[in-house]
C-alpha cells in the first residue's frame, strides 16, 4: 500500500471539503471502513487521506472504576466510549483512525486552530496515532474555501502550538476537578437524605448561578416606590408633540398637582432650541459573543442556537470560523474579493458595488483581538443550497455587518426643544438623520427613529393642549436574558467564547434555571446556591474564577504552568472537599427537603376534591409498579382518596378543573396518539354523556 499524509480534522463534512479542495482536480474519493468515512485526494505527487474525529473523542476521566465518591483528584485521558454512556460509536472510530495512521509517512492536524479543536487534534495524534503529536504538522485557517486550504496546506506550519494545547489541557483537567467533586458532593449529599437528584456545580456554573440568584432576591425583594411625572401635549403648526417637564421624577403627589394646575393654560413660549450634529461611528465585526447577543435581540436566537447555526455556515463555506474573540479585520482576508463575490448576489449587488466604488476599504475595528482568528466575515461564497430561514437570518445578518464597518460614520443632528409653560420648563428630545451612510448598509438591522419638526424659532408661541399627569412606582432590576446574561460573563471574564453558551445550557438541564426570556432561578437553583455559598463561598466567587481564566492565558504565554495551575486548583479542593464531608448530612438535609418539595410539586395534580387539605399526586404501586393518583394525606391515615391513571403515556396536570364536575383534569400524551383531557372522577356525567 502506497504511503500516504494523514490529515486530520474536527468532523466529517470538514474532512470532505479540505479534502476537495486539496484535491488537484477539486475531486475525492469517498472510502469507509466499518462506517467510518474518510477521504482520498491527490496534491501534486502527493497522496493525501482525510479522516475526521467527531469532537472531542477523549476525556477526562477518574482513575479509579467502580468508585462513586469524592474527594477525586487522580485521572487521565481516556476514550470518551470508556467513560461515556451512548459514546460507543467513537470506539470503533478510533480504532479506524488507528488503522489509518500505521501506512501513513506524515501527519497534519487540520482541526479548528482554536484551543478545542487544538486539543482534538492533540489527543487524536497522541493516542490514536501513536505519539504523532510531535512530528505532526499544522493546518492554519479561518474559512473552508479552496483558496484558503490549498494555501494553508503549502504553508504548514511545523509543529503544534504546545502552549495553546497546555492551555486547553490544563482548562479541562481544572474544570472535571471541580465539576466531579463538587457534583458528587451535592449528590450524595442529597441521597444521605434519601432523596436523589443529579446535582452538578462548577468552576464557571457556580458564579454565573450567583449572578442569577442575586438578581431574583433583588427582585423578589423590591419594594416599589411612588413618584409622579408630567408630560405636555403642544401643538405647533397644527402638529401635536409631546413634552417632558424638566422633573422627571416628582416626589410627592402634592407638588406634581400643584405644577399642573399652574400649567393649565392655553399658550407657552420657546425659549430655547439647542442643535448638535454629531457623528456615528459604524458597527465593529462581530466576535462570537456580540453575533449571539444581536442575534438573541432580533431573532430571540439563545447562544446555543446561534453558535450551531454559525458553524452549520461556516462548515458550508460562507462565513469565517464563527468561535473567535476578535473584532479584527485583516487586509489578508481580501475585502475587495469577497465585495466583488458578494455582488453576484442580486439581494446584495446594490451595496456591494457601492463600497467597491470607494477609495478604500478600511474597516472600523473594535479593540479585541484573537491571535487564532479573525473577527467573523463572509468568505463571498454564495449558498449552494436553499438555506433554512435561521441559516439565512445568521447569514444575512453577517454579510450587512460586513458591509457596515466599511462605511462611512452616519451624521446625525441632535434637538432639544424647550418650552415654558407659565415659567414651568417643558422639553422634547429628537433626533434626525443628515446622511445615513454605515446605517443604509446595515439595514433592516438598524432603525432610525427621526422626528420632523415644523420650522421652529426661539420666543415662537405654542398652544397647549393637555396636560397629562401620570402615577408611577419604581420597577425592580430586569431578569437576566440570554443576551444580557452573556455579556455579564464576558464583563465579568468567566468562562470562554466557546463554553459560555454551554453554561448557561446546563443551568436549564440541572433545572436551576427555567424561563426563557425572562431568566428565573428555581427553589432547586436557590438551595444549591445557598450551600455553596455558605460551605464553599470560593466556588461561587468571581474573582477565583478570573484568576483561574488569567492563569490559563498565562499558560498559553508561556509565563505559568500547567502543573503549577493545578497544584493550585487541587489545593483549593482539598479544602473545599473537606467542608463538605464534614457538612454532608447537613447540607443533605437542607437539599433533601427542597428535593422532595419539587418532586411533590412535579407529580401534583391538584387539590383534594373531597378532603380539601391533602394534595393528589402520581404515585406508582410498589407492589404492583402501576401509577395511580393518591392524596397525600393517606400517608397520614386520613385520606383514602385514590383514582386509576393510564399506564402509558406522559401525564401533565392542567391548571382548569372539570367544567362539569369540579374534579382535577390531566393531559395524557401518548406517542402514537392524539393527546386528550382526561377527568378523574370516574363518575363524571360529562363522561356518562359521551358513552350515550
Amino acid at each position: 500500500m502506497k504511503k500516504y499524509t494523514l490529515i486530520i480534522s474536527e468532523k466529517p463534512d470538514a474532512a470532505n471539503r479540505i479534502a476537495v479542495a486539496l484535491d488537484d482536480e477539486g475531486k475525492t474519493t469517498r472510502e469507509t471502513d466499518n462506517d467510518v468515512p474518510f477521504f482520498a485526494a491527490k496534491n501534486g505527487d502527493k497522496e493525501i487521506i482525510v479522516a475526521s474525529a467527531l469532537g472531542h473523542l477523549y476525556t477526562v476521566a477518574g482513575t479509579k472504576k467502580g468508585e462513586w465518591d469524592y474527594p477525586v483528584f487522580d485521572y487521565q485521558w481516556a476514550p470518551r466510549w470508556m467513560t461515556e454512556k451512548g459514546a460507543s460509536k467513537n470506539r470503533i472510530w478510533l480504532k479506524v483512525l488507528s488503522k489509518l495512521a500505521k501506512n501513513a509517512e506524515e501527519f497534519v492536524d487540520a482541526c479548528d486552530y482554536d484551543i478545542e479543536g487544538s486539543i482534538i487534534g492533540y489527543s487524536i495524534l497522541k493516542y490514536a496515532c501513536g505519539d504523532k503529536e510531535k512530528t505532526a504538522k499544522r493546518m492554519k485557517y479561518s474559512t473552508l474555501t479552496r483558496e484558503e486550504l490549498r494555501k494553508s496546506f503549502t504553508n504548514l506550519l511545523p509543529h503544534l502550538d504546545f502552549a495553546l494545547i497546555e492551555a486547553g489541557l490544563a482548562r479541562h483537567e481544572v474544570d472535571w476537578l471541580y465539576g466531579i467533586n463538587l457534583s458528587r458532593a451535592l449528590t450524595l449529599a442529597a441521597k444521605s437524605s434519601g432523596m436523589y437528584a443529579t446535582l452538578s456545580a462548577g468552576r464557571v456554573q457556580g458564579p454565573t448561578l450567583k449572578y442569577l440568584e442575586i438578581r431574583e432576591k433583588n427582585i423578589q425583594t423590591f419594594v416599589p416606590t411612588p413618584f409622579w411625572s408630567i408630560t405636555a401635549k403642544i401643538s405647533i403648526d397644527d402638529h401635536i408633540f409631546d413634552f417632558e417637564y424638566e422633573k422627571k421624577v416628582i416626589e410627592t403627589k402634592s407638588e406634581t398637582s400643584a405644577i399642573a394646575i399652574a400649567c393649565k393654560v392655553k399658550e407657552g413660549q420657546i425659549v430655547n432650541i439647542d442643535v448638535e450634529e454629531f457623528q456615528q461611528k459604524p458597527p465593529v465585526p462581530f466576535d462570537l459573543g456580540a453575533l449571539q447577543s444581536e442575534a438573541y435581540s432580533l431573532f430571540k436566537y439563545t447562544p446555543m442556537r446561534t453558535s450551531k447555526i454559525a458553524q452549520h455556515l461556516y462548515v458550508n463555506t460562507l462565513i469565517s470560523y464563527p468561535r473567535t474573540s476578535s473584532q479584527k479585520l485583516p487586509p489578508a482576508i481580501g475585502y475587495s474579493t469577497i465585495l466583488r463575490k458578494l455582488s453576484k448576489s442580486t439581494l446584495y449587488e446594490k451595496i456591494a458595488q457601492k463600497l467597491l466604488a470607494q477609495p478604500t476599504l478600511k474597516p472600523n475595528e473594535g479593540i479585541k483581538f484573537d491571535p487564532a482568528h479573525p473577527a467573523i466575515y463572509p468568505t463571498g461564497n454564495l449558498p449552494e443550497r436553499a438555506l433554512d430561514a435561521s441559516e439565512k437570518n445568521i447569514y444575512d445578518l453577517i454579510v450587512r455587518r460586513f458591509f457596515a464597518v466599511f462605511g462611512e460614520p452616519a451624521l446625525k443632528q441632535r434637538i432639544k426643544v424647550s418650552v415654558s409653560i407659565n415659567q414651568h420648563l417643558f422639553f422634547m428630545m429628537g433626533y434626525r438623520t443628515l446622511k445615513e451612510c454605515w446605517i443604509e448598509y446595515y439595514k433592516p438591522y438598524v432603525h432610525s427613529k427621526d422626528i420632523s419638526l415644523p420650522l421652529l424659532f426661539e420666543g415662537q408661541k405654542v398652544a397647549v393642549k393637555k396636560i397629562n399627569l401620570k402615577d408611577n412606582f419604581t420597577k425592580p432590576p430586569s431578569r437576566y436574558n440570554p443576551r444580557s446574561l452573556l455579556k455579564k460573563m464576558e464583563k465579568e471574564e468567566i468562562g470562554t467564547k466557546a463554553t459560555r453558551a454551554a453554561t448557561i445550557q446546563t443551568l436549564y438541564d440541572r433545572k436551576y434555571l427555567e424561563g426563557g426570556q425572562n431568566m428565573t432561578v428555581t427553589d432547586l437553583g436557590f438551595e444549591v446556591t445557598e450551600v455553596l455559598r455558605n460551605y464553599c463561598p470560593s466556588v461561587v466567587s468571581s474573582e477565583m474564577t478570573r484568576k483561574l481564566e488569567n492563569e490559563m492565558e498565562q499558560i498559553q504565554l508561556k509565563q505559568e504552568t500547567k502543573q503549577n495551575v493545578l497544584a493550585n486548583t487541587t489545593k483549593i479542593l482539598k479544602t473545599v472537599t473537606l467542608t463538605l464531608k464534614q457538612k454532608q448530612s447537613e447540607i443533605g438535609g437542607q437539599l433533601g427537603q427542597k428535593i422532595k418539595q419539587i418532586h411533590l410539586n412535579r407529580q401534583s395534580i391538584g387539590n383534594c376534591p373531597k378532603c380539601q387539605t391533602g394534595k393528589l399526586v402520581i404515585i406508582r404501586s410498589k407492589k404492583t409498579d402501576k401509577r395511580f393518583v393518591g392524596c397525600t394525606n393517606f400517608f397520614e391515615g386520613k385520606c383514602s382518596t385514590s383514582f386509576p391513571l393510564p399506564q402509558t403515556g406522559t401525564i401533565k396536570p392542567l391548571a382548569l378543573p372539570c367544567k362539569t364536575c369540579g374534579y382535577p383534569v390531566i393531559k395524557v400524551l401518548i406517542n402514537t396518539k392524539q393527546p386528550w383531557n382526561l377527568c378523574l372522577n370516574p363518575s363524571c356525567s360529562a363522561k356518562e354523556q359521551k358513552k350515550q
